[in-house]
C-alpha cells in the first residue's frame, strides 16, 4: 500500500485488538491517519515497535523533528495533538533534555520510596473496599471503576503531588479529556489547553504559598533555585505528565484486570487457588489490555527503513503498545487470548530503555494491592453486564472502560 492509502484509526478505540490485527496484516509498519486526519506511521508488531523506540534516530521532539509542526495552526482539527506534542516534559523531549527532566522526577519513584507507600496503598484500598461493600450491601449494582479502580491511584498521585482536595475533581476531568480523542474540534482542544494552565497553575500557586513534602513543592524549589534545570513551562507540563501517567494508566490496569478475570471464571479459579500468581495477572493484563494502547508521537530524525518500507525523515510515528502485545510472531497464534499462565513479562506496556515509565513500580504496587484484596473481600464478585457490552473510554490512546458494573455477591 502507499501513503495515499492511509488507514484511519478509530477515534473511539472501540475494538483495538481487531484494529491491530487488520493493520498487522498489511505489514510491519503501516501509514495511518490519526483523529483529525493527522498522518503517521503505525508499527504493527513487537520487534518493530521495540526497535523504533530504542533507535536514537527516532525523536520525541515535535518542534525539532516533525515535518508538519509548522502546519499545526493551519489544521484546526489537529489541536488535540498540539496539546500532546506541544508541551515540554519527558514525553516530548529528546536526548539531553529528556535526561535532565527525567532526573528531576525519577527520585520520587525509586524502589525505596515506592515500598514506603505500601502501607498507605493498603489502607486506602481497605477504605475503598469498605465503601464498596456498604454501597452494594443490598445486592445492587456498583461501579467498580468509580469505587476502586479510579479513586485509589487518583488519591495516591494527588497525595504525592500535594494536590489539595478542591483541585482534585478538576484534575481528574482534565486528564480524562486530555485522553479523549473522539472530539477533534478546536473548541474542545482549546478547553483542555486552558485547563492545563488553570488547574495545574492553581496547584503551583497553592504549593508556592504552602510548601509541603511533595513532588510539586520540590519541582517549584528546583525551578526557583535553578531555572536552567526547570523552566516555568517545563514545571507546568511535567506536572501534567505526572498527574496523567500517575493515575489514569493505573485506573485502566486495575479495571482491565478485573474485567479479564471476571470474563473467564476458570482462569479466575486458578488465580484464587494460587496456581497463577497476581504478578502474572498484572503482566498479562499489561500485555493483552495495556492501559495505553498507543501514544503520540515520535518522529524520524532521518529516513528509516522497516522491512521494505521507508519512513521519511520528519514523519510521525505512533507507539502502538496494544499491537505489540498482541503480536503472534512474539506470543504465538493465541496472542490475543488473555492467559496469565503464560507469564509473559517481556511486554512493552511500560516502555523500554531510557523511556521506561518511572512510575511503573507504583502502578504495580497499587494493582498488586487492590486486586487480591478485592477478590478476597468479594468471592462472589461478578460482572453485572457482559464484558462485550461494556463501553470503552472514547480514546485511541487510553485503553479501558467507562464504567465496570458489578454485583459484589456478599
Amino acid at each position: 500500500m502507499t501513503v495515499t492509502d492511509r488507514i484511519a484509526l478509530d477515534p473511539f478505540g472501540s475494538d483495538i485488538a481487531a484494529e491491530s490485527a487488520r493493520l498487522r496484516a498489511l505489514g510491519p509498519v503501516v501509514p495511518v491517519e490519526l483523529p483529525g486526519a493527522i498522518p503517521a506511521w503505525a508499527p504493527t508488531g513487537y520487534d518493530t515497535l521495540k526497535t523504533l523506540i530504542l533507535d536514537p534516530r527516532v525523536s520525541k521532539d515535535a518542534r525539532r523533528h516533525w515535518r508538519l509542526w509548522p502546519e499545526l495552526d493551519a489544521h484546526p482539527s489537529w489541536g488535540w495533538m498540539a496539546n500532546w506534542v506541544g508541551v515540554t516534559n519527558m514525553l516530548t523531549t529528546y536526548g539531553t533534555d529528556h535526561t535532565r527532566l527525567r532526573r528531576l522526577v525519577a527520585p520520587s519513584f525509586t524502589h525505596r520510596r515506592t515500598e514506603a507507600m505500601r502501607p498507605r496503598v493498603a489502607a486506602l484500598t481497605a477504605e475503598l473496599l469498605d465503601a464498596l461493600q456498604a454501597a452494594g450491601a443490598d445486592g445492587g449494582v456498583v461501579d467498580l471503576r468509580d469505587g476502586l479502580a479510579h479513586p485509589l491511584p487518583m488519591r495516591m498521585i494527588c497525595e504525592l503531588l500535594g494536590v489539595p482536595d478542591a483541585l482534585r475533581p478538576g484534575a481528574a476531568r482534565l486528564i480524562a479529556d486530555f485522553m479523549n480523542t473522539s472530539d477533534p474540534s478546536p473548541e474542545f482542544a482549546a478547553s483542555v489547553r486552558e485547563r492545563v494552565g488553570s488547574v495545574l497553575g492553581a496547584l503551583i500557586e497553592y504549593r508556592r504559598t504552602r510548601p509541603g513534602d511533595d513532588i510539586t513543592t520540590e519541582l517549584i524549589r528546583v525551578r526557583d533555585e535553578d531555572g536552567d534545570r526547570l523552566s516555568d513551562e517545563e514545571l507546568l507540563h511535567t506536572l501534567l505528565l505526572v498527574v496523567g501517567a500517575g493515575f489514569e494508566t493505573t485506573v485502566n490496569l486495575i479495571g482491565n484486570a478485573v474485567v479479564a478475570l471476571l470474563a473467564d471464571p476458570g482462569q479466575l479459579a486458578s488465580v484464587r487457588a494460587g496456581e497463577i500468581g497476581w504478578d502474572a495477572v498484572v503482566d498479562e493484563t499489561l500485555r493483552v489490555h495495556p492501559s495505553i494502547a498507543a501514544l503520540p508521537l515520535r518522529f524520524a530524525v532521518e529516513d528509516l527503513t522497516v522491512g521494505d518500507v521507508t519512513i521519511p525523515a520528519g514523519d510521525a510515528i505512533i507507539t502502538t503498545y496494544a499491537a505489540s502485545g498482541l503480536d503472534p510472531a512474539r506470543y504465538g497464534p493465541d496472542a490475543a487470548v488473555f492467559d496469565a499462565a503464560r507469564a509473559a513479562e517481556d511486554h512493552l506496556a511500560f516502555g523500554v530503555g531510557v523511556h521506561r515509565c518511572v512510575g511503573a513500580p507504583l502502578a504495580r504496587l497499587e494493582a498488586l494491592t487492590a486486586l487480591p484484596a478485592l477478590f478476597s473481600r468479594f468471592p462472589g464478585l461478578r460482572l453485572a453486564r457482559a464484558a462485550d457490552e461494556l463501553r470503552h473510554v472514547p480514546s485511541c490512546i487510553a485503553h479501558g472502560w467507562q464504567e465496570i458494573p458489578v454485583r459484589l455477591g456478599n
